[in-house]
């Protein structure tokens, strides 16, 4: 085992990220909106649920049946959605506020090209264990934008 965390996945530049940002940006704003509504309809459910006794004679338990199943579905379009990223080589990391990462290397090291909705291009990168706390941005001096990061594709 080489210790590289993106052995046989492809990797980005900031060009590559941001080429593919169209369809990123369009999956992960269906991806955010959608999470953003199932969320705020689980927490309805929660509360309309909490300290009810479902039986036969619930006048709203049909509805509440069809609630669930309808976030059910709704969570397996969610599902769909972050695979079809997990497909590009983008790794999501906050579906209601619309975060996702690009592996990459600069430096000869891992790190990850940081994009979030609504901003215009990938323009911050942090180390593996940083997370978006520790987003950095990219500048003219920094290696991602140069030939320390490599485009390379798994088998």
């Amino acid at each position: 085992m080489s210790g590289d965390p993106f052995e046989g996945r492809k990797t980005f530049t900031v060009e590559s990220a941001n080429a593919a940002l169209p369809l990123v940006r369009a999956i992960v704003s269906d991806l955010a909106q959608l999470s953003r509504e199932v969320v705020e309809r689980r927490d309805r459910l929660s509360l309309l649920l909490a300290g009810r006794e479902r039986g036969s004679q619930d006048l709203y338990g049909e509805e509440l049946t069809q609630i669930e199943e309808e976030l059910e579905k709704d969570s397996r379009r969610l599902q769909e959605y972050v695979e079809e990223l997990r497909q590009l080589g983008v790794e999501p990391k906050n579906g209601p506020e619309g975060l996702v990462d690009f592996p990459a290397v600069m430096d000869g090291r891992p790190v990850y090209l940081c994009w979030k909705l609504g901003e215009p291009e990938v323009l911050h990168w942090h180390d593996l264990d940083a997370g978006f706390r520790g987003r950095q941005p990219l500048t003219a001096g920094t290696a991602a934008e140069g030939p320390g990061v490599e485009d390379s594709f798994g088998p």
